[in-house]
């Protein structure tokens, strides 16, 4: 016969399943669990308005001028992968974090955490493609860090790297400034840059290499706000993929969001590798794409800019904002039905970034 629980036996209720007593991978996933730990843990205590705007980067005034300060830390494994390399990934990844604040980037710095043990030739071929990476974003690294740890304290190399720049008049980016209306423009195909690393990772081979989309978006943008300065959201869909980010934005705006699969571009071979692994594509990382909210007037010619950029030339528009379901995403699929589209409660892929 069942007996309702005894409470004064002792027993108790499981820790939460939104509640860990120690750090998990999915913690650093970009998903659910990275929104709750960030929440709960730093927003609670590092109380700032610039933090609270949950941008890119902080954005600020100083001395009658606008500026972004952004910095990221770069744990990718392996450290060479088709299509770049820690050192690239590191570079673009932080000009790209200023870039989806409307500035542009200048000035960045560089912190190295090494391993004892760590070849020579490895660190000097991360060194070059930083310094490539640099000049073809046209930033300078001008300040930083170095530090050994114990063979079997660290794993290989991780880089830190922050970064500041200036915002011209005109431009305000903000996730608080979608409004209902906007076109949500993506400039290419998505989750190339995961299955790069898991095919270098797992041995992987599909008919053609797959390689990471690592870029500096700058001059993109750059290209966005030639034709308009009427981007309201610009937004890097790195861990946790588009729909992480999608989801993150509904919810700091309060504004539903509509997406339709069939828009989204995405290569064959990326697709059949997420269905053989059974991820969802949706949630993979990305390391050279943006999502812009932009106003419907000028979403057309925004798109034409953008697909007249090398890093644009798949763009598409692959949803707007409307004020039904808000704080969600929604999305039309393939067969014609409605999908909620909800935040990674997990990690698909640890250490992508």
């Amino acid at each position: 016969m069942n007996t309702p629980l005894d409470i004064s036996t002792g027993l108790s209720c499981p820790i939460p399943i939104s509640e860990y007593e120690k750090v998990l991978l999915a913690h650093g996933g970009g998903g659910t669990l990275s929104h709750q730990l960030i929440q709960k843990m730093f927003f609670s205590q590092f109380d700032s308005p610039l933090l609270h705007a949950e941008h890119d980067g902080a954005v600020f005034e100083a001395g009658g001028n606008r500026f972004a300060f952004s910095t990221d830390s770069y744990v990718v494994q392996p450290i060479f992968f088709p299509g770049g390399d820690i050192g690239d990934l590191a570079v673009n990844g932080t000009v790209n974090d200023l870039a989806m604040c409307g500035a542009k980037p200048l000035y960045i710095s560089a912190g190295f955490i090494l391993e004892e043990g760590f070849p020579m030739e490895d660190l000097w071929k991360v060194v070059l493609s930083m310094k490539r990476a640099a000049e073809k974003a046209d930033v300078q690294i001008v300040t930083g860090d170095t530090k050994v740890v114990d063979k079997g304290k660290g794993d290989k190399i991780f880089i830190n790297t922050s970064g500041i720049g200036t915002i011209e008049k005109g431009i305000n980016i903000s996730p608080l400034n979608a409004k209902v209306g906007d076109a949500i423009l993506l400039n290419g195909r998505i989750a190339d840059h995961g299955i790069a690393i898991m095919s270098a990772r797992e041995g992987l081979t599909f008919e053609t290499t797959v390689e990471s989309d690592t870029a500096a978006l700058n001059g993109l943008v750059e290209a966005m706000f030639s034709v308009t300065k009427n981007i309201h959201v610009l937004r890097d869909p790195t861990r946790g993929g588009i729909a992480s980010a999608l989801n993150e934005i509904a919810m700091t705006a309060d504004i539903g969001i509509y997406i339709e699969e069939d828009k989204i571009p995405i290569t064959e071979d990326v697709k059949g590798a997420c269905e053989i692994l059974g991820l969802d594509p949706l949630y993979i990382a990305n390391e050279g794409k943006l999502l812009a909210f932009v106003a419907q007037e000028d979403a057309e010619k925004v798109l034409n800019s953008v697909r007249a950029h090398p890093l644009g030339k798949n763009a598409q528009i692959i949803g707007k904002v409307v004020s039904e379901h808000p704080k969600n995403v929604v999305m039309k699929t393939s067969i014609g039905s409605l999908r909620i589209v909800d935040m990674l409660s997990g990690e698909q892929l640890p250490r992508i970034c």
